[in-house]
């Protein structure tokens, strides 16, 4: 196996805080690349204080919180004042010396400091540049803050997210999870590899403008086209989907299973698991469009069937036919599961203040030769601000490596 990662030797200068900019610049990380991120003195990146709840330290104090750890993770932490001169030539220097530098502060923050990408492409003409705001560098809004819950709103999310009208407990609602965040880091980071490659091949630096509001607008994804074709704005649904039936919970003696039903023969199969021959062959539910036409009749009538087998039966039977389903696990049953385990989902990583080990998610990313690697835990605040100062006085310019 090789020992270099993908990105060894990419140095990334982090100007990001809370979730969409910190995501995509710890996926560079694991990816290899040295992320210096660059804090706040004495306060830090806003989310080292999102708690409870919090890490405990070695003496008994309270820690980062544990939102800070999800997301930055492979990191080294300088604690530079950006508004004091130093600061910023500080900056200047280490964009001098870094592939790629990634801030979401609002558009033309940066400029006054004279840290904007027209400023430091003339300092360094290989940086890529990544800035990540609520609405782009253009448009009416672009002057605006944008955040997670308010583009989910915005975006289209909240309005096909929840139950129906009509329903008990209906209203628009947002996703668990910052969806929007963490959408807008996975394409960031992929931009940011895109223009590497680039300059690489040529010399030559960009800027890449990411948006959350145009990062959610893409997710809507089948239910963008949708309206597109057909003219009717989709609408919540609760938990069943738009273009699929059955896809969605049916409920059991003791719970909920999940039934995802792809195509017509997943349908045969999951009527023949169910001992119900007789709805496979009837008409009204022969194909899929068939299946959404009737929707609410073919619910009810497997809802009758499986709310009389438990959960395990039921999962039993049906994955033993080869009809995809599953429980609707709490977080806590997500890592106990025997394929969170095998896969070793939960990362664990010792750092000496902290009086447990920083527990993060693993990447997801799975390369044969150039494996994700998880060198060091999230980091204390300002810990690497005299190693990171010290080398700005011994390292000068460096020609990136080509490919």
């Amino acid at each position: 196996m090789s020992q270099t990662q993908a990105l060894s030797g990419v140095r990334v200068l982090d100007l990001s805080r809370v979730l969409a900019g910190p995501w995509a610049t710890q996926m560079l990380a694991d990816l290899g690349a040295e992320v210096i991120k660059i804090e706040r003195p004495g306060i830090g990146d806003d989310t080292r204080q999102w708690g409870p709840p919090f890490t405990t330290g070695t003496d008994g104090t309270r820690g980062d919180a544990a939102y800070f750890l999800c997301a930055n993770r492979g990191k080294k932490s300088v604690e530079l004042d950006i508004a004091a001169p130093e600061g910023a030539e500080a900056i200047r220097k280490l964009a001098a010396i870094s592939d790629v530098l990634v801030e979401n502060f609002k558009v033309g923050g940066l400029k006054k400091y004279g840290l904007d990408y027209a400023s430091l492409a003339k300092v360094n003409p290989r940086l890529v540049y990544c800035s990540i705001t609520g609405f782009g560098q253009t448009g009416p809004r672009a002057e605006q803050a944008g955040y997670d819950y308010m583009i989910q709103a915005m975006g289209g999310l909240m309005s096909i997210t929840g139950q129906p009208d009509g329903a008990p407990g209906a209203e628009p609602m947002k996703v668990g999870v910052a969806v929007v965040d963490l959408a807008t880091g996975l394409y960031a980071s992929n931009a940011i590899l895109a223009a590497l490659l680039h300059a690489r091949a040529t010399g030559q630096g960009q800027h890449i403008d990411i948006a959350l509001f145009d990062v959610q607008a893409a997710m809507l994804a089948n239910q963008a086209t949708n309206w597109f074709v057909s003219g009717v704005s989709p609408t919540r649904m609760g938990n069943a989907h738009p273009n699929l039936v059955p896809y969605q919970p049916f409920p059991c003696r003791d719970g909920s299973v999940v039934i995802a039903v792809g195509n017509d023969n997943q349908y045969r199969t999951l009527c023949g698991a169910l001992g119900v021959e007789g709805l496979a062959a009837d008409d009204r539910y022969l194909t899929n469009a068939g299946r959404i036409e009737n929707r609410v009749e073919l619910a009810s009538a497997i809802a009758a069937l499986t709310s009389g087998w438990t959960m395990r039966d039921l999962i039993a039977a049906l994955e033993a036919a080869g009809v995809p389903c599953g429980p609707i696990n709490t977080v806590e049953q997500v890592f106990a599961e025997p394929q969170a385990l095998h896969r070793e989902l939960e990362i664990r990583q010792a750092r000496a203040d902290l009086s447990s080990p920083a527990r993060t998610v693993a990447n997801p990313m799975r390369l044969s030769v150039t494996p994700v690697r998880y060198a060091v835990p999230p980091p204390r605040l300002g810990q690497d601000t005299e190693e990171v100062l010290a080398m700005l006085d011994d390292e000068p310019y460096r020609e990136p490596d080509r490919l």
